[in-house]
């Protein structure tokens, strides 16, 4: 089991190396230009971007895990 887990953060960790997330938009006017360390700091940017929201939502969830479990403690004294 614990085996498995970190197989999975692993795996999670190294995924943003290997997305190419950009819109349309930003791809046709990065891709004309010659010179592409502008793609690779607009993909970065919207890897860390992305990054955030899934941290809230990990942060929430340890929340509610932490209270209920505490509140399952109090009950079983």
């Amino acid at each position: 089991m614990k085996i498995r887990f970190l197989i999975l953060i692993s795996l999670l960790l190294l995924l943003p190396e290997l997305a190419n997330a950009q819109c349309s938009m930003c791809r046709a006017v990065l891709e004309s230009d010659t010179d592409q360390s502008a793609a690779k700091g607009i993909n970065n940017g919207i890897l860390y971007l992305m990054a955030f929201p899934y941290l809230l939502v990990g942060a929430l969830g340890f929340y509610i895990y932490r209270s209920r479990r505490k509140v399952k403690k109090s009950q079983e004294v």
